[in-house]
């Protein structure tokens, strides 16, 4: 039982309640009102922002697109070097992938260099010295997108000016395919259900980006999604893992401590699990 411990719940990512959540895709027209795509999709105005500041709308033909006007507004950071812009959203656990959209219009940053920034997704910086002109030219679309992982009940998108000011001009968010789970259920020799709670903690062995959490059995259950790229957490290397379940008094009855090394980890086969575990009454 725990080889099968083992295996998974290093992927744990976020437990919660057994009950299937639904998320709505998020779509924002940044810097600018409403808009309805040619495929029918309504983009909301611009909201979730922290920070800078709403560009004057261009007129300026934007290749490489059928919905040139999700381009031509857009957000920027509010200041040329070392500024932060952040959109937030509040959504269920579970993964998502983000497109972020873009166009450089603005002349005098037309050039390799001229507007370069950082994006970190969930604290972690997916896209790196991000260069518009570089990637796709002048007045021409770029969309850049990343899959997330999201415990927290919160997607944070923040971007970090380096050459000039950040910008975006869209945000699209859609919940990826539902993840694999772990179903587990805590039960006395006497098969009761477990009144407590389940807490969890996955940190890298040397310090860096840790996962922790918490969540109240449901007669005795908890369902947990399981994570098959640890990377989009940030984590990676070698990995402590800890599980241990409490009673309403704060007693453990429960306890698991385990080390990984997510190279030498295969996590491609991964399904959906369930598992009953017998505890003894302290």
């Amino acid at each position: 039982m725990k080889k099968f411990i083992f295996f998974s719940v290093l992927l744990v990512l976020a437990c919660r309640p057994a009950a299937g959540q639904s998320q709505q895709a998020i779509r924002v027209r940044c810097g600018g009102n409403s808009y309805t795509d040619s495929k029918g999709q309504f983009w909301q105005a611009d909201y979730g922002y922290n920070g800078g500041w709403a560009g004057t709308p261009v007129t300026t033909a934007i290749g490489g697109t059928t919905d040139q006007s999700l381009y031509q507004t857009g957000r920027y950071a509010a200041q040329q070097s070392a500024s932060t812009m952040t959109y937030t959203f509040p959504v269920a656990s579970g993964s998502y992938h983000v497109n972020l959209y873009f166009t450089e219009t603005y002349k005098p940053v037309q050039k390799v260099g001229g507007r370069v920034f950082n994006v970190k997704m969930q604290g972690v910086t997916m896209f790196q010295n991000l260069d518009i002109y570089a990637a796709a030219g002048a007045n021409a679309a770029l969309v850049k997108g990343a899959d997330i992982v999201v415990t927290g009940g919160n997607i944070t998108i923040e971007f970090d000016s380096i050459a000039q000011v950040a910008k975006v001009d869209a945000i699209e968010i859609t919940q990826s395919a539902t993840a694999p789970q772990l179903n587990l259920t805590f039960v006395y020799p006497d098969g009761s259900p477990v009144v407590g709670t389940l807490n969890y903690q996955i940190a890298p062995a040397t310090g860096g980006t840790s996962l922790a959490g918490t969540q109240p059995l449901n007669s005795g259950q908890v369902t947990c999604l399981l994570l098959t790229s640890p990377q989009l957490l940030g984590l990676a290397g070698t990995l402590n893992v800890n599980l241990s379940l409490v009673d309403t008094t704060g007693r453990t009855l429960w306890q698991l401590t385990m080390t990984m090394n997510t190279s030498s980890t295969n996590f491609t086969a991964v399904q959906s699990s369930t598992l009953q575990v017998v505890v003894q009454k302290s």
